[in-house]
Order: C-alpha cells, then sequence, then structure tokens
C-alpha cells in the first residue's frame, strides 16, 4: 500500500513537472515566431501569485485612500464625538438666537413706546408680620390637645426613634451637564469617565466639602480635588479655568470651574471626572445619573 502511494504521488509530481512547449505561429508561412515552455506547477504558482498580488494591491488602495468610507459597515471611530459636539453646538446656537429675539423684541417695545410696566403691589411689612403672628398664636384647644399629648407620650417607649442614621448614604450632585464619551473601566486604567459638555460649561461640586487640590498640569489642564465626608474624594479635570483654591469650603452643587472651552477640540480633551473613596475608585454612574 505504501509503495502504491509513493508510486502515485511520484507519477503526480511528474505530470505537474512536465513542460509543455507553447509556441505562437505565423499562420501565412507558419513561422514559429515566440514560443515558451509551462508545466502545471508553473501554472499553479503563476496563478495564485497573481491574486495574492492582486489581493494585496486592492487592500492598500482601499484601506490608504478614502475609498474605505464607501465600505458598507466602515464608520469612523470619532464620528460619534463629532456628530454629539456639533450637536450640543447646535443647541447652544439657538439658545443664543432665542434669547436675542427676546432682546430685540423688549428693545424694539422700549423704542416703540407700546411696553407694558410690570405691576407691583408694595406689601405692607409691618402689616404682614403681625398677621404672621397672629397665625402662629395658638388657640386655647391647640394648646390643651398639645399638652395632653405631651402629658400622654411622655413615657412611652414606642414613640422613642431608635433608628440609627445611615452616614454612607449621599446624594450626589451632577458635576456637569453632557454626554458621556468614555465610561469607568478599571482594567484600562480608566478610573473615571470623560463627560462631552456645552462651550464653557460650569462645573460643581458633587457633595459639601473642602478643596484640598487645585493647580495646572500638562496632562489633565486644570485639576481641583474636594474633599468630602466619609473619605470622599471628587476630582475634576480638563477643566479651562478653576473658582475654588485651596482650603476653600464649597456646598452641594456649588460652582467650582469651568470646563467645555468650545468642546476642547483645540486639545482634543474632555471633561473628566472621578470619584475616590478610601483610596479606591468608585464608579461614578453608579451613583450620579448621567446621559449617554
Amino acid at each position: 500500500m505504501k509503495k502504491k502511494f509513493k508510486h502515485i504521488l511520484a507519477e503526480f509530481m511528474q505530470k505537474m513537472r512536465f513542460k509543455y512547449r507553447i509556441s505562437i505561429l505565423n499562420e501565412n508561412t507558419l513561422e514559429e515566431t515566440w514560443y515558451t515552455k509551462l508545466s502545471r506547477f508553473s501554472v499553479v504558482l503563476f496563478v495564485t501569485g497573481f491574486f495574492l498580488f492582486t489581493f494585496i494591491v486592492l487592500t492598500l488602495l482601499i484601506f490608504t485612500t478614502p475609498l474605505r468610507h464607501y465600505l458598507p459597515g466602515y464608520a469612523d471611530s470619532g464620528n460619534r464625538t463629532i456628530i454629539i459636539q456639533q450637536s450640543i453646538r447646535t443647541d447652544s446656537l439657538a439658545r443664543q438666537v432665542d434669547l436675542m429675539n427676546a432682546y430685540l423684541e423688549v428693545l424694539k417695545e422700549n423704542i416703540t413706546g407700546t411696553q407694558n410696566p410690570d405691576s407691583s403691589i408694595l406689601n405692607d411689612t409691618v402689616k404682614m408680620h403681625a398677621q404672621a403672628v397672629e397665625l402662629m398664636e395658638k388657640s386655647k384647644r391647640e394648646a390643651e390637645f398639645v399638652k395632653n399629648y405631651e402629658e400622654t407620650e411622655k413615657y412611652n417607649l414606642g414613640a422613642i426613634n431608635t433608628a440609627k442614621k445611615n452616614e454612607d448614604i449621599h446624594v450626589f450632585f451632577r458635576p456637569v451637564g453632557g454626554i458621556v464619551a468614555s465610561t469607568y473601566n478599571p482594567r484600562e486604567e480608566r478610573f473615571g469617565i470623560a463627560v462631552i459638555t456645552a462651550p464653557q460649561e460650569t462645573v460643581k461640586s458633587v457633595l459639601e466639602g473642602r478643596v484640598i487640590y487645585a493647580g495646572y498640569t500638562f496632562e489633565n489642564d486644570w485639576v481641583i480635588q474636594v474633599q468630602h465626608e466619609n473619605d470622599y474624594i471628587s476630582i475634576y479635570k480638563n477643566n479651562t479655568r478653576l473658582l475654588k483654591s485651596v482650603g476653600d469650603y464649597v456646598k452641594s452643587g456649588e460652582s467650582i470651574a469651568v470646563t467645555g472651552n468650545e468642546g476642547n477640540e483645540g486639545s482634543g480633551r474632555h471633561f473628566y471626572f472621578e470619584l475616590w473613596r478610601k483610596g479606591s475608585s468608585v464608579n461614578p454612574q453608579e451613583v450620579i445619573t448621567f446621559r449617554f
């Protein structure tokens, strides 16, 4: 069986290597004008090389020229970010146009004298204070009811609130308005989220606390950090201007910086927010609601 297989293989290789003479003859004189010798193996090698070369050339032609944009299903990864930025800019321009139209209407009414003045009624503060004191005074029946209720419930242990306040519950304020461009992913060393904001967006503190850092870095532009209760630290990066300094006390929702300088198109950076607790990063989207 083995010898038969070797014989078949040798016969096949002999056929593949056998050369054929291909000639071109003159039809009138039957003179051979050109000839070449080809084997089956050389034909297979030539055809394979031709198709491989054609595939490489077409691939380079498509992916190095604008022709790639015409391929079905192909899309530039930056298109979504550009579209979001342009949408936010369009909304901002629309708001500005509405404000200008309202301003022009008021100016037109002032010039033509057709504006209706606001009617305001002066309140007598002394009279209002007297009315408030009168309303706050308890009647005789109310005073008796309160006294009886307090005497009855004085020794009622069920009326004592023994529930312990949960200090871990916080209501976080959203730092900026915008759309999330990149999400939290510690495996890729993204310990926060990037948000596409409108031009000159105001940055707000997520909780009350005290500013522990405020300065400029080459990697993240102007950065500000706020220390909160229960070992929370919020970090705000890629700002264009800071409104607070180190040591300042800020309330929840208070403005601390300004970001979104024309969408930060010049630097290619978006507002970046991080939240840490006891040395570990926290996913901001688990405690704060952002737009996608």
